[in-house]
Parts: C-alpha cells; sequence; structure tokens
C-alpha cells in the first residue's frame, strides 16, 4: 500500500462517520414517477450570410424540481440547463453569449474540435453584462456532445446550478443509417444528475466533508431537470442518447427486466458496429447512445446498479466506494409503452468507420498521473470546505492547475500516446479538450465494447493505467492552451487539471 493510500484511509476512517450520516438515493418502492420528462428545446440556428447564429442569453431563475418549492438556478435561454444545439459537420456556426449573470461565467464546448480561443474554457470568461461571439466550423462527423461552464475554481457550482445543455452534431453518413432521430420523438436525450436540497429548496453543496475530497453527490436523480420522470414511448425501438452530466456520480446503467442495451455510440460519434450489453458504465461527462427496444404495454425502468470496481470486495475499495457514493442500485427513468408505432427493428451489422492510429504512428508517448497530495492530510479539515480553500489541493503529475503556466506542448499535426496513470484510490474520469481519441488498452487488455470508438473522456480507475491515442491535426496556437483534467468538478476545481498547447 503506497503512503499516499495509508495516509487517506487513516483520514477516511475519520470522515466516514460523518459520511455515513448522509441521505441515500431514494428507494425504488417510493418513486412513482408521476412527472412527464421535459424534453430540452432544440435550438438550430438562425440563417444568415456568415453560416448558423445562435443565440444563449445565461441568466438566474427559478425551477421547481420538488412539488411546491422553488429553487434558484442558473439556465441559458431558460430557468435550468440549456436548449439541445444541434447542426451539421461543415456547417459555420457562430455562438452571442450573453451573460445575464451578476457573476462570471464561461461556456465550453466539450468534445468539439474547435480553435483554442473559441474553446470557452478557463480563459475565455465573459463578464457579468458582457457578450461573447465565438464562431468556428464544425469539423466532425456526427456526434453528442455538450456544453456547461468552465469556470476556474467554480465549475461544480455553476454546473450544478444548471450551466450546462446538449450540443448534437449531425452528418449525411449517420443520417443514411436510418437510425431512430426525429427529436423528442423516438431520439430522446436524457441528462442524468444527481442533486441534494436544503429545506427551502435551494441546492445543497459542498455541505459535507466527502462532496470536496470524493466529488458531490445528491440523493434526488434529475433527467432533464425532472425529478421522478417518466417518457411515453411512440415506436417499438428509440434512441436514447445519454449524458452523465453528474458533477462525480459513475452510472451503470441496465434495464430493470434485464434485456440488453443496444448500444450504439460514445462521446465522439457512432461506433464501428453495435454492442449488445447488460450494463454500461458512464462516468461523468461520458456520453452514450443506445438503442431500447419495447412491446405495446409494456414499462421499463432505466436503473443504475452499483459500480463494479467501487463497489466489489472489501477493505480499502470497499469503504472508498462506499464513500464515494456508487453504490447504490436505484431507477432512473420509467419507460412507458402504450400503442406503438411498427417500426424496422432492423440494425446495420456496421455503422461506420472510426479513425483507428495504431502506436506505431506515434511520435511520443506521455504519462499523466492522477494525484491527490490532499490525502495524506487527512480529512479533518473544517475549513476545507469553501470553494476557494478547495483550489491547489490536487494535482497532474505532482503539480496543482496554475493559469499562468503552458503543462505542455503539441506539435500541430502529431499523433500521440497519453497513458493515463491513476495513483489514487478513487476513480477518476479523465478529459481532453480539442481532440477525440481512441481508447488502446485498460492495463494491456482491450477496451470495453462501449469504448471502441471516439471519445474525449474515459474512466480511468485505482491504480491502473489507460493508454489512449489523438491526432493533433488542427489550431495550432502558443498563446491560447486547451484543458486536460479529471472530470469530477470539485476535482477539477481543486487543481487536478493542466494546459497544452499545440503550437
Amino acid at each position: 500500500m503506497s503512503v499516499s493510500r495509508r495516509s487517506f484511509l487513516r483520514g477516511a476512517t475519520a470522515a466516514a462517520a460523518t459520511f455515513l450520516g448522509q441521505p441515500q438515493i431514494r428507494a425504488s418502492e417510493t418513486r412513482r414517477f408521476v412527472n412527464a420528462l421535459k424534453i430540452p428545446a432544440l435550438l438550430e440556428g438562425a440563417p444568415g450570410a456568415g453560416g448558423k447564429l445562435y443565440e444563449l442569453s445565461i441568466a438566474a431563475g427559478k425551477s421547481e424540481f420538488l412539488p411546491g418549492i422553488p429553487t434558484p438556478t442558473l439556465g441559458i435561454n431558460g430557468a435550468y440547463l440549456g436548449p439541445t444545439i444541434r447542426c451539421r459537420a461543415g456547417d459555420r456556426v457562430t455562438f452571442r453569449v450573453r451573460n445575464d449573470l451578476t457573476e462570471q461565467t464561461t461556456l465550453h464546448w466539450h468534445g468539439l474540435h474547435v480553435p483554442a480561443s473559441a474553446d470557452g474554457g478557463p480563459h475565455q470568461i465573459v463578464e457579468p453584462g458582457a457578450v461573447w461571439e465565438p464562431s468556428f466550423e464544425i469539423k466532425q462527423r456526427a456526434s453528442l456532445c455538450w456544453y456547461h461552464s468552465h469556470l476556474m475554481g467554480r465549475t461544480g457550482e455553476q454546473v450544478l446550478r444548471g450551466l450546462a445543455g446538449l450540443f448534437l452534431i449531425e452528418d449525411e453518413e449517420s443520417l443514411s443509417l436510418r437510425l431512430p432521430s426525429e427529436y423528442g420523438v423516438d431520439d430522446i436525450p436524457l441528462i442524468l444528475q444527481d442533486r441534494r436540497f436544503n429545506a427551502d429548496g435551494s441546492f445543497d453543496y459542498l455541505s459535507a466533508m466527502p462532496d470536496a475530497m470524493m466529488g458531490y453527490k445528491g440523493n434526488v436523480i434529475l433527467v432533464n431537470g425532472t425529478a421522478d420522470p417518466h417518457v411515453v414511448l411512440r415506436r417499438q425501438r428509440t434512441r436514447l442518447r445519454v449524458l452523465n452530466g453528474s458533477n462525480s456520480r459513475i452510472y451503470t446503467l441496465g434495464r430493470d427486466d434485464e434485456e440488453d442495451l443496444f448500444v450504439i455510440g460514445s462521446d465522439g460519434g457512432l461506433l464501428e458496429q453495435p454492442a449488445r450489453l447488460r450494463r454500461v458504465r458512464l462516468g461523468p461527462g461520458e456520453r452514450v447512445e443506445m438503442l431500447v427496444d419495447m412491446q405495446t404495454n409494456q414499462t421499463v425502468k432505466l436503473m443504475s446498479y452499483p459500480d463494479r470496481v467501487t463497489a466489489g470486495g472489501m477493505g480499502p475499495g470497499m469503504m472508498m466506494g462506499g464513500m464515494a457514493g456508487n453504490t447504490e442500485t436505484f431507477p432512473i427513468i420509467e419507460l412507458r409503452a402504450a400503442r406503438l408505432e411498427t417500426t424496422d427493428l432492423s440494425l446495420p451489422g456496421r455503422l461506420i468507420r472510426v479513425p483507428s492510429w495504431t502506436p506505431a504512428q506515434a511520435t511520443r508517448t506521455r504519462t499523466f498521473t492522477l494525484d491527490m497530495p490532499m490525502m495524506g492530510m487527512g480529512m479533518g479539515m473544517g475549513g476545507m470546505m469553501g470553494r476557494r480553500t478547495m483550489e491547489g489541493l490536487m494535482g497532474i503529475n505532482g503539480r496543482s492547475m496554475n493559469k499562468s503556466r503552458i503543462d505542455v506542448q503539441v506539435p500541430l499535426g502529431s499523433i500521440e500516446i497519453w497513458e493515463i496513470r491513476n495513483a489514487t484510490p478513487l476513480t477518476h474520469p479523465f478529459h481532453i479538450h480539442d481532440i477525440q481519441f481512441r481508447v488502446l488498452d485498460r492495463d494491456g487488455d482491450p477496451p470495453r465494447p462501449n469504448e471502441r470508438g471516439l471519445k474525449d473522456t474515459v474512466l480511468v480507475d485505482p491504480d491502473s493505467a489507460v493508454r489512449v491515442i489523438a491526432e493533433f491535426g488542427d489550431f495550432a496556437d502558443p498563446q491560447h492552451p486547451y484543458m486536460y483534467h479529471c472530470h469530477i468538478l470539485e476535482h477539477e476545481d481543486a487543481g487536478m487539471m493542466g494546459q497544452f498547447v499545440v503550437v
């Protein structure tokens, strides 16, 4: 056992009683799924001489998640969350992002291949009352991406309050496959989030000691901002486009009738061939596209099951799993089928050809070790919970995030292998801005079937290593950096993030 692991476990033991007093996800028998699922509005942009223009207004509002109790929220073109932005590969898009808040914010295009100056990371701050107008060409294939606040030190708080939305890219190749594609009918977005509420209805954030170390966990599941949701399906086959928009929770998705899910896509687009899976593991920031087949008058619950890594075994892993909060079984949404329109249930054996870079093409391999030096400090620090005191408590390769420091310079046009090593007892989702990568292996083993497409976020389990490969083919800019970081938002805010430039 490493020194950091021993030190962490001493602190974890002292905090276990505090954590175990937190409320857990409500049991399935108490949930009746009485609320119809909200479908985010579809925003397809206004045509103009320079392409498509999208107007986005960030503002404060109030939302009702719990019956009769208003919650102060943030939203984009609404009180909570934002519209689903839809465009096509090759489009030229401009975003007019207006900040109507009384605080700074940013808007990052997660999963999009864009110039660093338009990435919306911590350097592209939008001041209160200001307008930011990034413009770029959509230079990637059909995929399910998203956008969210990326304000330095406050990403977790602003995303939790509502600053996030889906970004849907289509192309001719994907449309020709005749997959379900009628938005809100047989093509349904699901943004999964977990939240806690104070007695007055406000969000409860960073009030418990494990929130900062383990990542924030809630005891109420929201889907598209809907608590206890159901959706009425109209066709035999429905496409679910799922985003794990939670701050830190890992979901292991499956049907309560134990039927298979047909996985057709991951973060960066469709897979080469569909994968039939009983369970799909989804970390924060990751996306999955899957098909569910239903029969007339059938009702199925989409469930989350205990995480196979954090819930297994005894000793450190078991304790860490319990404290990280990924050990529960609970329903997420009820899928209800009444009379169904007959649809073609055939599925192509091959979907698309995914770029496949080989290790022989790589010009170099870089190693990124995720570390949490705060573990050695124990967990009895009463002042640690403030968001400003969290900064600098975590790192990558022994260094915490510093906006004035460039950590990596990547040559334009290079193909590189990035090996992400996890030296901590927690699972971390690792996200790289700008590019989509292929997962080469996990500790030498092939990637899971749902990870064999393009990705921008990957789960790295404790004491393990994941190798990914990508090409950095565009947008050289020595002045404006991209980010790489853990997508547990509290870890990102605490410094588990670095910067790279393409030169």
